[in-house]
Formats: C-alpha cells, sequence, structure tokens
C-alpha cells in the first residue's frame, strides 16, 4: 500500500512521514493541491490522506473533494468533511488523530481500494421496499436520502415506533454501493447485555460457557455491506465505548480471542430517543453520536428525522 499524504503543514507531513516510516508504509506528501493531483497522476498510489484546507482562510477545500481520498478534518470542518464523503469520499479522520486508528484506517481502504471506488447501482434496484411519500413535509427528506444513499456516510435515523425506520435503513442500502452486499439487522435493544459482545463481534470456541465453535458476529457477517443497528439508544455507556472504538478502528476481536479481525460496514442507525438530549443528561457519548451521524452533530441539513409523514 501506498499512501499520498496531502496538508500544506510541514508539520502535519514530518508527523505523519515518521509514523509511516514506524509503521513500514510507504508515502509520497503534496503540499498543494497541485502537487496532489501531479502526485496521483504518476500512478502509484492506493488511497490518499487529503486535508480539506491546505491554506486555512483562504481555499474552502473544494479542490481535493473529486480525488478518491480519506479526508482530514479539524471539528470546525466536519460539515465540508460529510459533504466530502457524499461525493464520494472514502472516510475521513479528525485532527488530532489517534496514530492506531488512522494507520488501521489507511490499510482497510487502502487495501481493495479499486473495488470500493466502483459505481453505485442503478436507481430501479429491484426488490427494494417501496417508499411512499407524497405529503410536502416529506419531499425535502426523500432529496436529501438520494443524496446520501450512494456514499459510505452513515446514517443516523429517527422517529417514533413504527414509522418505518428499517423500510429506510432496507432502502438506503438497495440504492448504495454495497446493494450486492449483506444487509444485516440487528435489534440492540433486544440483545441481552451479556450477549453484546459476542452477537456484535463474534467469539471463538471456548471463550465462554457453551462456545463449542467459533462463531461470526454481526459486524462480520455485514463485511462490505450495511449492518442496521436499530434502537441504538438502549446501549449502556459501557457498550457504546466498545461500539465506538470497532467504528474508529475498522477492527475487532470477537471474544475470547486476541486477534483483530479489519471490517468493512456502513453503519445504519435508529432511535426513537431524543440523542442529543441522551447526551446532556450523560447517558450517550457525544463522540458516538458524532460516528453515527457527523452532519446532524453539527449543522442543519440532517435536521429533518424519518417521520410517519407519508402514511
Amino acid at each position: 500500500m501506498r499512501v499520498l499524504v496531502a496538508d500544506d503543514q510541514g508539520d502535519v507531513r514530518d508527523g505523519l512521514r515518521f509514523l509511516f516510516k514506524v509503521e513500514g508504509i510507504a508515502a509520497a506528501f503534496a503540499a498543494s493541491p497541485a502537487e496532489a493531483l501531479a502526485r496521483v497522476r504518476e500512478g502509484g498510489v492506493d488511497v490518499a490522506l487529503l486535508d480539506l484546507n491546505f491554506t486555512r482562510d483562504t481555499t474552502s477545500g473544494e479542490e481535493g473533494l473529486d480525488l478518491p481520498v480519506i479526508v482530514m478534518t479539524a471539528w470546525s470542518s466536519v460539515p465540508t468533511a460529510v459533504e466530502a464523503m457524499r461525493r464520494g469520499a472514502r472516510d475521513f479522520v479528525e485532527k488530532p488523530w489517534d496514530n492506531d486508528a488512522l494507520v488501521a484506517l489507511l490499510r482497510r481502504h487502502g487495501d481493495g481500494s479499486v473495488a470500493a471506488r466502483r459505481p453505485p447501482p442503478s436507481a430501479s434496484t429491484r426488490g427494494l421496499p417501496p417508499l411512499i411519500a407524497e405529503a410536502p413535509a416529506m419531499q425535502p427528506v426523500l432529496r436529501l436520502l438520494e443524496r446520501v444513499a450512494p456514499s459510505d456516510a452513515p446514517v443516523l435515523v429517527t422517529g417514533e415506533h413504527g414509522t418505518g425506520k428499517d423500510v429506510l435503513a432496507r432502502w438506503l442500502h438497495g440504492r448504495s454501493r454495497r446493494a450486492a452486499g449483506p444487509f444485516v439487522p440487528v435489534h440492540i435493544g433486544a440483545l441481552p447485555h451479556g450477549l453484546f459482545e459476542s452477537e456484535l463481534f463474534g467469539h471463538v470456541r471456548g471463550a465462554f460457557t457453551g462456545a463449542t465453535s467459533d462463531r461470526a458476529g454481526c459486524f462480520e457477517l455485514a463485511h462490505r455491506g450495511t449492518l442496521f443497528l436499530d434502537e441504538i439508544g438502549t446501549l449502556s455507556l459501557e457498550q457504546q465505548a466498545k461500539l465506538l472504538r470497532v467504528l474508529q478502528t475498522g477492527e475487532l476481536a470477537p471474544v475470547g480471542s486476541s486477534r483483530t479481525k479489519a471490517v468493512d460496514v456502513r453503519i445504519v442507525a435508529a432511535t426513537n430517543a431524543q440523542l442529543r438530549e441522551e447526551v446532556r443528561a450523560g447517558r450517550f457519548r457525544e463522540d458516538l453520536l458524532y460516528r453515527l451521524n457527523p452532519g446532524r452533530a453539527t449543522y442543519g441539513s440532517w435536521a429533518t428525522p424519518w417521520s410517519a409523514a407519508s402514511s
């Protein structure tokens, strides 16, 4: 794997140069958008790590949005990062980054980057559940869904029980680049507390009483597909921390195993809870909410929840 790093800050390039040398990762470096494009045209780049604002306060960052990249962003630049993912960027990483998480992210996307950029399926994909929504209030929601579906961005669906959140999740999967992969639904609220890790991350033989063979978890079953986490608001803080780690690194360790496995899944989560209020009450992690739906955490284009307006 060869990584292209594009950032106008010399200390960022130097820090990544040292990290990649330690990790044995080949890398090329660019200090401007033009230099980055030249490096890409030379070939041999498997994944690009691109800062969205090469020169602070003088560029919008949009010069690089059409590249197949992982974007680097400060918290204040999250809306642009979400737009980058909608337009085809594979993922994003926050500054300052965690070294282990960044390396795992690059290796996950660097292996098979060509397959990851295959075009989305036709809008006429067969077998999708119908979305019947004629109410005027639902039209902005439908337009948003059309824009988001082809990307790999995580999606958080909110709404009361019985409003079709699962239907929406399946529809998003069917319109995504992962439509040919598995769709794995998990009802988080129905999982016994003691089986949470085993169900999501799997286990190995002998990990606990009754574990007579290795068992793949839902994350592994959803590899290169979509994992639908229903009732995400029922997770305990301990479970939230374990889920967050997998979302950050793209790696998991089955229960009873010391070896990690890389997983490539798109997350669609759903809840009837008001997660922003849960965050303020200390019952839900803000960093997990940000991972599940970075757009809604910062700006208003995700502010309209899925609802039963069409029924």
